[in-house]
Formats: C-alpha cells, structure tokens, sequence
C-alpha cells in the first residue's frame, strides 16, 4: 500500500525536475543551467535529481525531449512514402522552431561536454533514428520498398540534409524541400 502511494509522487517529483529543467533551458540556454537552478525551481534536494540522473545533460535532455516528444508523432498512413513525408516534415517544423534552435545549442555545446554529446545521442537521435528505422522496415514489409535496403544509409540520405541545414548551412528548411529530399530518395528504393 505504502508503495502505491510514494509512487504518484516520484513520478510528480520527475515531471516537476523534467518541467523545471526545460523552462530553464528555454529562458538561459544549455551553459546556463545547472543542477542546483533546476533543484531549486522544481523545489527538490540535487540528491533527489541525482537519484534519476546521472548529470545535468541527462536530465537537461529528458526535460527537453519530454516537453517535445508530443509534436513528433510516428504515422501510418499505410503507405510508408507518406509515412516518410510526413515524419520527416513533422521533424523540419519541429527543427525550425523554438525546439530547434536549443537543439542546435545543445549539438554545438556537446562538442565541448563529453556527457551532453552522449545523452542527445542517447535520448534524442536514437530513438528518432529507430522511429525511421520501424517505417522504412514496415515499407519493406508491405512491398513497398526494395527488399534489402540498408534503412540506415536512407535515413542519412533522408534526414541527414535536413541537419546539415540546420547546424551548418543555415538554408531553409520547409516542406517543399522535404519533399524533394523524400523523393529522391525513394526514387532509389522503391519496389
């Protein structure tokens, strides 16, 4: 009994620190936020943060996927072509909003924190690269496309240009060039 009443709580205690860890990272940025800010606004002990998290890029990285995981839905349309437009669009506008510009904050400031760099790849660019996976393999598995494709290769060929543009060349990014990213890809491995 104790048990089911203590557990509501960590999980109100971790949406507070995730909450808290996010709002901080919107108003000061990645350099700006520490453990104790986020204790402090969350109104918990560090060692209560450091019972879930190992560092603060852990949870800085919980707290922002958390708050945007909501705006990057994985469909299925039953066409994986479409399933591939839409995911990818969802992600260019998700990327040329707010969300993305901390993104590209945190990719820049993880060339210099070891621990950041580990926990967006971790968090954030595995488990995007897994939902790509899951479609492109569902595509094979419908007929769709070419039975062996290397689904890793296409979503670099996909989704690769779309971060090129938004960490190095700063071009835009908007739906017309998502879809020509998507057809030319699939120009290459459809059935």
């Amino acid at each position: 009994m104790q048990g089911k009443r203590g557990r509501p709580r960590s999980e109100q205690t971790q949406r507070s620190i995730l909450e808290a860890s996010y709002e901080l990272l919107l108003e000061h940025g990645f350099g700006a936020v520490t453990v104790e800010k986020i204790a402090d606004r969350a109104k918990v002990s560090k060692a209560t943060i450091y019972k879930w998290w190992p560092n603060k890029a852990a949870v800085v990285m919980d707290g922002y996927l958390s708050a945007a995981s909501e705006r990057l839905p994985v469909p299925d349309t039953g066409a994986v072509y479409d399933d591939v437009i839409q995911h990818a669009s969802n992600l260019a506008r998700f990327l040329t909003g707010r969300e993305g510009s901390i993104l590209a904050q945190l990719v820049g400031e993880g060339q210099f924190d070891s621990g950041l760099a580990e926990a967006y790849r971790e968090r954030y660019f595995q488990p995007r690269r897994q939902e790509a996976r899951r479609l492109l393999e569902r595509g094979i598995q419908r007929g769709q496309l070419k039975a062996g494709v290397e689904a890793d290769t296409c979503i670099d060929l996909i989704y690769g240009p779309i971060f090129y543009r938004l960490l190095i060349t700063g071009a835009r990014i908007d739906g017309d060039y998502v879809e020509r990213l998507v057809h030319m890809a699939f120009d290459g491995i459809r059935t």
